[in-house]
């Protein structure tokens, strides 16, 4: 899919919906305000430059020189040059980065158009504004990485943050089905696999696209998508996520 429209789209919808909102709260990241959402953006695409440019992550940060800027001009400078580097590398570059199995630019890539997607949901709920449906093709690769990176790697190489959630899984497996696509989430009890396919589950959840990214994001609640089965598979499945996002 072509990431730089998507992030291109979300960073215009997220500086037009803090534009005359900077001081207020934000429901979905509690103690943050639209000026500390929109410097915290700011500050994750610097750091992706940083990433990119020396091939390393940062030992230290955020600068603190990046306080002291305006958070809208310090997000668009961000974006200038988050976008700039991105378009003069290609995918399979060598940057820095937590992931091990994808240490490239192209993970960058993918991973700010998913990031800007969820802010901009974030600063639009902040706004009171309706929020705009993320595109289909975007939501689903949305919600392949949260499942397989922040989620599945997440569990097996952070581990003591997932530890409580894998004991009460049990072996049990949740499905994520939109799209054409079913995900199933096998929980514990010692480790968390994410594979697609039709084997049976012990609950399921489905939704359009979009209502399920935001689910699985914790921007949306219970409501906005259809639960089958088990539900408390389900409420483990969203004691892990919180722990693979927060």
């Amino acid at each position: 899919m072509d990431f730089h429209a998507a992030l291109d789209a979300d960073y215009a919808r997220l500086v037009e919906v803090s534009s005359g909102s900077l001081d207020r709260p934000v429901p979905t990241c509690p103690g943050w305000t639209v000026a500390d959402l929109d410097r915290h953006v700011a500050e994750v695409y610097l750091h992706k430059v940083a990433c990119i440019r020396e091939g390393v992550e940062p030992a230290d940060w955020p600068p603190p020189q990046l306080a002291t800027e305006e958070p809208l001009a310090l997000l668009r400078r961000a974006y200038r040059e988050l976008t700039g580097e991105l378009a003069a590398r290609a995918d399979d570059e060598p940057s820095g980065n937590w992931y091990a199995p994808d240490p490239t630019v192209g993970f960058w890539r993918r991973r700010m158009a998913q990031e800007t997607v969820i802010h901009r949901i974030d600063a639009e709920l902040a706004a009171g504004t309706p929020s705009v449906d993320v595109p289909d093709d975007l939501a689903l690769d949305g919600i392949d990485e949260v499942l397989r990176i922040f989620l599945e790697y997440g569990a097996a190489t952070w581990p003591e943050y997932f530890v409580d959630g894998l004991a009460e899984g049990s072996g049990r497996s949740v499905a994520v089905a939109t799209g054409g696509r079913r995900w199933l989430v096998a929980i514990g009890p010692d480790a968390l696999t994410v594979t697609e396919g039709d084997a049976p589950a012990a609950a399921e959840l489905t939704g359009s696209p979009d209502a399920l990214l935001r689910w699985l994001w914790r921007r949306a609640d219970d409501s906005t998508v259809t639960v089958t089965g088990d539900p408390t598979t389900v409420t483990t499945l969203r004691s892990l996520l919180h722990a693979a996002t927060q």
